[in-house]
């Protein structure tokens, strides 16, 4: 879908005004896709595309995985948690998973920014060095 530079923009400021302390609102969230379907201005299905778009990345960028081998002891995900939101701000949902293929270590997804730790990750870039 092609989208034009107005509806771009429109939906920037749209997902501009949805934020709340530098937080996504999810009400706000809901109002405005409200308000933009009842008004139907021009292009409103370009600015509703792209306003998804914002709103998923926003998303993927406040939601972090926590991949380990094991499962991590309760104090161990706390301070990992804490030192999370302090890289990445607040408003970071952490979910921690267990993944025996990674032998072991920590990989760690948050948006698109992956911090691979593990015994697997290092055994894969040592087999694609080879």
């Amino acid at each position: 879908m092609k989208i034009t530079k107005q509806a771009r923009r429109d939906a920037k400021q749209l997902f501009t005004t949805c934020k709340s302390a530098g937080v996504l609102d999810d009400a706000r969230v809901r109002a405005a896709v409200a308000a933009v379907i009842a008004q139907r201005p021009r292009g409103y299905v370009a600015i509703l595309h792209h306003f998804q778009r914002l709103v998923k990345l926003d998303l993927d960028r406040r939601t972090a995985t926590v991949e380990s081998a094991t499962a991590l002891a309760p104090d161990f995900q706390s301070r990992l948690n804490a030192s999370l939101t302090v890289r990445h701000g607040a408003g970071l949902t952490t979910r921690f998973a267990t993944n025996s293929a990674l032998i072991g270590g920590l990989r760690i997804k948050v948006g698109s920014d992956v911090y691979d730790g593990s015994v697997r990750g290092r055994l894969d870039s040592l087999a694609d060095s080879f």
